[in-house]
């Protein structure tokens, strides 16, 4: 797992040059935000999941600087932003805006190109829409913390006892193998 990870994230070098990120300055050099464990994998997921249901416009960069504040790393959360995209936000918003429209009581405004072309329309959703993507960034942050966490320690643990299997098995084979000492073969009677 911390083989495909390494392999799928950019170069250190390369993020701390980056022209856009050079706002964080030294900070980038903290080695916690590099590390990849349990605790700063969750903890990325957590932070990449909560920021792809912000406001699409520096989705990547407000999740660069809570992975610098909450010092997980800040490869993984940046890069899970990026499943919003211009095919995934408008179903993923929708739902974000039926959710807060259900929890506020609301009535759904239809899915009509003429509804939401209307500037005037967009006041009346932009609570719900706000409230929903709240929720879900808040459930999909959590369950994502929580899921990794799990995975995480399933996978070590699985790990571990293919471990102890082959090491059993091989303290069986060198008991079957090693040569016991025959009675004939200069081994004293009692």
């Amino acid at each position: 797992m911390k083989r495909l990870m390494r392999r799928l994230t950019p170069d250190i070098k390369a993020i701390q040059e980056h022209e856009r990120l050079r706002v964080f300055g030294r900070l980038l050099h903290d080695p916690n935000l590099w590390h990849l464990n349990r605790r700063s994998a969750a903890g990325a997921f957590a932070v990449g999941l909560f920021m792809m249901y912000m406001p699409p416009f520096g989705q990547w960069l407000m999740a660069a600087a809570a992975a610098i504040v909450f010092r997980v790393n800040l490869p993984i959360s940046v890069a899970l932003v990026f499943v919003t995209n211009p095919i995934t936000i408008p179903p993923m918003f929708y739902a974000a805006y039926l959710l807060g429209a259900l929890v506020l009581g609301q009535a759904v405004a239809p899915f009509d190109l003429a509804f939401w072309a209307e500037p005037a329309n967009w006041l009346s959703i932009l609570y719900p829409l706000a409230l929903g993507c709240l929720l879900c960034a808040m459930a999909c942050s959590v369950v994502g913390y929580f899921g990794v966490r799990l995975a995480w320690r399933w996978h070590v643990l699985r790990q571990w006892e293919r471990r102890s299997a082959r090491r059993q098995a091989a303290a069986v084979a060198e008991t079957v193998h090693s040569p016991v000492p025959m009675l004939g073969d200069g081994a004293e009677r009692m």
